[in-house]
């Protein structure tokens, strides 16, 4: 398995895991034309998309993976954000049920984020084992197991926040209550089992208020594991095992 990251940031953001047969899509706020060269045109390998929630950068590009008769699961809420109609490859996913695209297996759970009905992914696959996938959420009230990979957000950092005078008290006061801090990026991944984590890559870092190399140092130094930064065009290999 390869996890392919097209974008990761307020500009857009798409994942896709990519097995030899089979795709998932994870967010579809980058041009779906990328998508399509990211997996030399063989759309058919898609066996669905997950998105997170309505917001442009993570789902702009919704449709066309509609008119293309791809698999698309959202929640409720993010469905009527987006004023999607009942169509027959739209699925309305509820928390905590296991669904099924190919053979990828998939859970949703629910994130705190100023969207109608945000969810994080628990994502499994024989290749790959379990994949946490959150972003776009100040905190996750939940702990998990059996993690094999984690794709977090770390999107600012207390102290680089608070020194960046360019932000107004708006654009401060979203940031603080719907994106996750580095600090507790940090502390949400050593309250969980990480005995079993291959790679940690941390998503969704802000432009203006992060450290790309300070993030990734401090993270691998709490917690001795692979930690990449989300990169536009960066592809990790993202099996079960580190072999």
């Amino acid at each position: 398995m390869e996890l392919r990251i097209l974008g990761s940031s307020s500009a857009g953001n798409c994942y896709i895991l990519d097995s030899d047969k089979e795709a998932l899509i994870i967010e579809c706020g980058m041009s779906f034309n990328e998508v399509k060269k990211a997996l030399n045109f063989n759309i058919s390998k898609i066996k669905g998309v997950l998105i997170s929630h309505e917001h442009g950068d993570h789902a702009r590009y919704i449709k066309d993976y509609i008119r293309s008769h791809i698999h698309v699961y959202v929640s409720a809420g993010t469905a009527k954000s987006l004023n999607l109609n009942q169509e027959s490859n739209i699925h309305i996913i509820d928390r905590c049920h296991q669904h099924k695209a190919g053979n990828f297996r998939f859970m949703a759970f629910d994130v705190q984020h100023d969207a109608a009905e945000p969810f994080g992914y628990l994502i499994y696959h024989e290749e790959m084992g379990t994949t946490l996938f959150a972003t776009d959420t100040y905190y996750l009230k939940y702990k998990f197991n059996y993690l094999s990979n984690i794709m977090i957000e770390c999107n600012y950092r207390q102290d680089i926040l608070d020194q960046n005078l360019s932000l107004t008290k708006s654009m401060r006061d979203r940031t603080l209550e719907s994106h996750m801090s580095y600090e507790t990026c940090l502390d949400t991944l050593l309250a969980n089992d990480l005995s079993k984590v291959n790679n940690i890559v941390l998503i969704h870092l802000s432009a203006a208020n992060s450290s790309a190399g300070e993030f990734k140092e401090g993270i691998k130094k709490a917690t001795f594991k692979n930690v990449h930064i989300a990169d536009k065009g960066m592809t990790i290999k993202f099996n079960k095992t580190p072999f």
